[in-house]
């Protein structure tokens, strides 16, 4: 299911939501210019001393190919964009052992936490991301004003990679994506807007439909299925960072309280006491 649009319309122009959709589509545009750049040469023994083998982008062909025009053997010719993807993302090996391995991150291994999540692996990874934060940020970012929207949505970004790393904490395989963080942004929709209406494309048989549902319903039919795809990775290496997802909109729906304007009721909450009353 696609969201195309929502029912709801901020008061405010959301200038955070905004520049995060921007900032995203830069660094993206960035990675894309370093396609073009010189292969860089790592020093990939280390990850051996540190058992996170195979070290990120590490290619056996490409290996192979330096090795026979002559190169050292301890070095091995990494994309530019691979090493910058490999310097700002979360990979939790790194993290938990608090050992930089080659190629080394320009910032504290802490930092990665925010920086993965303004990294992305493709354009359908990106557009797919910004959409759901241009659908659901704004009116989130309306509900709890620009400085505390954009601390809500690091926080849940950091929430999610915690939880992602939770569950792979010795992995060598790069965390990024802005989904984790997005997913707390959708967690907060969920709660204070679970009335609202979403016109969604929607999958039937072999035709496609715009249905108009709740945000109660999408979204939390969303969250399940990140639970049960979730369930279905555990011992998975590698793929998308269910639990990331997971994460992110559980903190999402718990700092709503404390991030929300206090003029916004909660609407999720109050309708589940008055049915518990």
């Amino acid at each position: 299911m696609i969201p195309i649009r929502d029912s709801l319309r901020s008061r405010r122009f959301p200038v955070v939501t905004v520049t995060l959709i921007v900032i995203n589509l830069l660094i993206f545009l960035y990675q894309g210019y370093l396609q073009t750049q010189p292969d860089e040469l790592v020093d990939w023994t280390t990850w051996e001393s540190y058992e996170l083998t195979p070290p990120p982008a590490f290619d056996p062909a490409t290996y192979r190919a330096h090795r026979l025009a002559g190169g050292d053997e301890d070095l091995y010719p990494v994309a530019a964009d691979d090493v910058f993807i490999t310097q700002y993302a979360v990979i939790p090996g790194e993290l938990l052992g608090g050992v930089d391995i080659p190629p080394k991150s320009p910032i504290p291994l802490w930092l990665t936490l925010l920086t993965s999540v303004f990294l992305h692996g493709g354009l359908v990874h990106l557009l797919g991301n910004m959409l759901y934060l241009w659908i659901f940020g704004d009116n989130v970012e309306d509900a709890m004003g620009p400085v505390r929207f954009l601390i809500f949505y690091l926080l849940c970004g950091v929430a999610a990679g915690l939880a992602q790393i939770a569950v792979n904490p010795s992995s060598s395989i790069p965390m990024i994506g802005a989904s984790g963080a997005i997913a707390g942004v959708l967690a907060a929709y969920f709660m204070l807007y679970p009335r609202a209406r979403i016109l969604t494309l929607v999958p039937i048989f072999f035709f496609l439909r715009l249905i108009s549902l709740p945000a109660l319903y999408l979204l939390g039919f969303w969250f399940i299925l990140q639970v049960i795809s979730g369930a279905g990775s555990l011992g998975d290496s590698g793929g998308v960072a269910w639990f990331a997802h997971i994460g992110g909109f559980i903190a999402g729906a718990i700092l709503v309280f404390p991030f929300r304007r206090s003029s916004v009721p909660v609407t999720l909450w109050r309708m589940i006491r008055r049915g518990r009353g």
